[in-house]
């Protein structure tokens, strides 16, 4: 039943589980062509995907956001070559045409991330604003649910003056000792929000900080041309990339239309204290690094790159960025998570190909899930051009 609504397709018939035993298909990881790690598809999907997240011990969850479509499955986990709605069907029935008739509080309105926060729990970010646009009141909010019961514990409400009318909630992340939320709000309405998860309480910080905005210098390109709509409108996305130091004492982020990566000490975002120049005077210009959607910061420190213009996988260590995978396959790398074994996914969203900016192509846009070993590369790929670092 289930299947019906999203393709699902495993490598070579093995499950997930098996996948995860296995580690990579070639020895090394590595692409004997290329030199660069193998690069595995794991999924693909009749709808468009954009958030991915691998738990402690291995389950698989993505999520498909109301962008084009009125897409039948919100959040899903993959399990025995199923994508299954997730926590279950009610939470994930909500649809445009009934939007008068279902609760948005309690179900997924416009799902845009999912992040297991490695204590037990599965965290459901809902900007709830089909199509990028309107806000369904009442719909915007962060949802906890317990893996070992698969049933919601905690929900947080975003109200307007968290989520005001521009905004669109995007990616998060959680402090190593489950206190705190950091959020990326992508829309006119740019900001980063912090949310205490004992209280519940959320607070809107750096509203139209340089460091969240849209750069208006910058033209979102791939394959040497600019991605428009027919409109003649760019690509706008704010505050978007988001990255958690492993000691959980910095924060990195930076607007997807932009090539600017910035960071600031969490405790400066958790002292309701600062005022907002005090908390801008925290933040800290850490250099280009390109057009970015998804960050991930791995256990060596490592800082990969979703370079989106190149259908790319950069990666920075020690000031120095480097191209750890470029393929034609990663349309638009959207989100980045590591499983137990170490290997990487990525979800490639192929924003570059939605109807918004290719009229031709169909509403229904087929993506993808993919995984790779990081440490396949034995270092044949030389560093990028000074130009992209630090």
């Amino acid at each position: 039943m289930h299947s019906s609504y999203i393709h699902y397709r495993l490598l070579a018939g093995a499950s997930v589980a098996l996948m995860l035993a296995a580690g990579p298909v070639s020895a090394q990881g590595q692409d004997p062509a290329s030199g660069q790690p193998q690069l595995e598809e794991v999924a693909t999907f009749d709808h468009q995907v954009t958030g991915v997240t691998v738990t402690e011990d291995g389950r698989i969850f993505v999520n498909f956001p109301r962008w084009t479509e009125d897409a039948p499955i919100s959040v899903a986990e993959v399990v025995d070559g199923e994508v299954r709605p997730y926590p279950n069907e009610e939470w994930n029935s909500w649809r445009n045409a009934r939007k008068n008739e279902i609760s948005p509080e309690d179900h997924w309105v416009c799902v845009q991330s999912v992040v297991a926060d490695g204590q037990g729990n599965l965290w459901v970010l809902d900007p709830a604003a089909p199509a990028s646009s309107f806000i369904v009141p009442n719909g915007p909010k962060l949802v906890r649910i317990d893996l070992a019961t698969d049933e919601v514990a905690q929900t947080i409400a975003f109200d307007t003056d968290v989520a005001p009318l521009g905004s669109y909630l995007n990616d998060v992340r959680f402090s190593p000792d489950g206190s705190y939320a950091y959020i990326t709000d992508s829309g006119p309405a740019d900001a980063l929000i912090v949310v205490d998860l004992q209280s519940g309480e959320a607070r809107r910080l750096l509203d139209d900080h340089p460091s969240v905005k849209a750069d208006p210098e910058v033209l979102v390109e791939h394959e040497g041309e600019p991605i428009r709509r027919p409109d003649n409108r760019a690509v706008v996305f704010a505050a978007d990339s988001i990255a958690l130091s492993n000691d959980g004492e910095t924060l990195y982020w930076k607007p997807l239309t932009g090539e600017t990566l910035y960071s600031i000490p969490t405790a400066a975002l958790e002292n309701p204290e600062l005022s907002a120049d005090a908390l801008a005077a925290e933040v800290i210009d850490e250099g280009e690094v390109g057009v970015t959607d998804g960050l991930w910061i791995d256990e060596e420190d490592r800082l990969y790159l979703s370079a989106v213009e190149e259908d790319a996988v950069k990666v920075r260590e020690d000031q120095e960025i480097t191209t750890l995978i470029e393929d034609d396959r990663l349309r638009w790398p959207d989100t980045f998570s590591q499983g137990p074994d170490g290997m990487i996914y990525v979800t490639t969203s192929r924003i570059m190909d939605m109807s918004w900016y290719k009229p031709q192509n169909p509403i229904q846009l087929p993506t993808a899930l993919w995984m790779f070993d990081p440490d396949g590369n034995t270092g044949q790929v030389e560093p990028d051009s000074p130009s992209n670092q630090q």
